[in-house]
């Protein structure tokens, strides 16, 4: 049960942020193991005075920057999280075509007790 977070700067197609949520489930799909039709995800625009980004850690980033943030099940080993680092970088690679330096990813972990996904239930408490 992901929760994609994604942020970049405004001015792309839609076409090219379809490519990107695409992308993303199938690297979901493929390396954290995600069930079909698993798709919670958003995209933020941000206008160029409101995104900004640097150089750390030695990478030359460009303005076609996407920042992911990925809420999951604290259950994930980090191997599966390596693996989701690469298949994401390789597949939004592919298409829509972002530079591995402008792939910026964060997992963040959560109890499957901290999930309400309808209803007002906790359905995985």
């Amino acid at each position: 049960m992901p929760r994609l977070n994604i942020s970049l700067r405004a001015g792309k197609s839609e076409a090219y942020r379809q490519a990107i949520l695409d992308s993303l489930y199938r690297a979901m799909r493929d390396a954290l193991t995600v069930p079909e039709d698993d798709q919670f995800m958003t995209i933020t625009e941000h206008d160029a005075s409101n995104f900004r980004h640097g150089t750390a850690f030695g990478v030359a980033r460009s303005e076609d920057l996407v920042y992911i943030q990925i809420i999951v099940f604290d259950t994930r080993t980090p191997d599966q999280k390596k693996a989701f680092f690469r298949r994401a970088t390789d597949l939004l690679g592919e298409h829509p075509g972002i530079r591995p330096e402008d792939v910026f990813i964060n997992i963040v972990e959560a109890a499957k007790e901290n999930w309400s996904v309808g209803h007002g239930l906790a359905q995985f408490a």
